[in-house]
């Protein structure tokens, strides 16, 4: 070896010492603030960790309720903690059940709920089995046809023609709307 290599050995140990006790000046300067970010990180990973693991009991204690109710819908206890873990689930297996059995009391009851895809049919549902119009935006030509089928009962044809004529024609329920608004045609 020559001296040059030594020399060039020697500057670069130099440099290494040089960025450790650079390194070291840092720390102890922001000890406190390295700590902090340290201990925040790892209480947010620690505290999102924890609140994933509550919401996959309080699923799965759900789901497990869920599937008790399938084989058994009278099971009271599995009906509690369905309700208790998961609300929207338990609305819409309240619904399924509701419109099943055609429960108006219970379908009035979902036509108030927050979920407004459940309170929209369960308020169809209800009136439906009560023989009454709707003013639902799921069934929208299907609250049409019911109320002008109604109004076409009660005597009402002229009322009964301006329902229909709001269902479109490329609507499902438009052949229905048709054979209605012939019904409506007095022969003279």
């Amino acid at each position: 070896m020559n001296i040059a290599d030594v020399k060039k050995e020697l500057s670069s140990d130099e440099k290494v010492l040089e960025s450790a006790f650079k390194l070291e000046t840092l720390y102890k300067k922001h000890k406190i603030k390295i700590w902090a970010v340290v201990i925040a990180l790892l209480l947010f990973f620690g505290g999102r960790a924890a609140l994933q693991a509550v919401k996959d009991a309080k699923l799965a204690a759900a789901n497990e309720a869920f599937l008790t109710l399938q084989s058994k819908p009278d099971d009271a206890a599995a009906l509690s903690v369905l309700k208790e873990k998961n609300p929207a689930l338990y609305e819409l297996y309240s619904y399924a059940q509701a419109a099943k059995k055609q429960d108006v009391a219970t379908l009035k009851q979902l036509s108030k709920s927050q979920n407004e895809i459940i309170a929209d049919v369960s308020g169809y549902h209800a009136a439906v089995a009560q023989k009454q119009s709707s003013d639902s935006k799921l069934y929208k030509d299907m609250a049409l046809l019911e109320a002008a089928y109604l109004a076409i009962k009660s005597g009402k044809a002229q009322e009964a023609k301006e329902k229909l004529d709001l269902i479109g024609e490329r609507s499902p329920v438009a052949v229905l709307a048709q054979f209605l608004k012939h019904s409506t045609i007095k022969a003279k």
